[in-house]
């Protein structure tokens, strides 16, 4: 039986598991990710839509179109504390991004790849070993 990992927002109520490890982990330096984390990035864990469950209460949504791609990306977050907690991507409709700081364990998972690099900003050092991509 795969391993179980659990989270949510800040103030409990939107929770979620999930079960078995991501797909991937991407670290997101695009504008947007910044935008909408309030930070220098995001960080991507990419499960199956299958794999994730949620426990707590459905989290708010809101769609965005890329200014870049055209595609559609929705943002979930929590409508009472306002916790980003994860987001679905037109491109990877089989999938589904859990917000990697809402995991109770935020450490359990590894960081496969950064993308948007060509915006990162210039005090973010990137690691070597991992695959870094100047667009996503």
């Amino acid at each position: 039986m795969a391993e179980a990992h659990e989270g949510g927002c800040l103030c409990g109520r939107v929770r979620f598991r999930v079960t078995g490890p991501p797909i991937r982990t991407s670290v997101c330096h695009c504008a947007f990710c910044q935008r909408r984390t309030g930070s220098a990035f995001a960080v991507l864990p990419f499960f199956k839509a299958e794999a994730v469950e949620m426990t707590g209460a459905a989290p708010a949504t809101y769609r965005h179109v890329s200014d870049e791609s055209g595609r559609w990306l929705e943002v979930e977050f929590c409508p009472r504390c306002g916790a980003n907690t994860g987001l679905r991507v037109e491109r990877a409709p089989q999938g589904r991004v859990i917000a990697g700081g809402c995991f109770d364990d935020p450490g359990w998972f590894g960081v496969d790849r950064h993308i948007w690099t060509r915006s990162k900003l210039p005090w973010v050092a990137l690691p070597a070993d991992c695959v870094l991509e100047e667009k996503g």
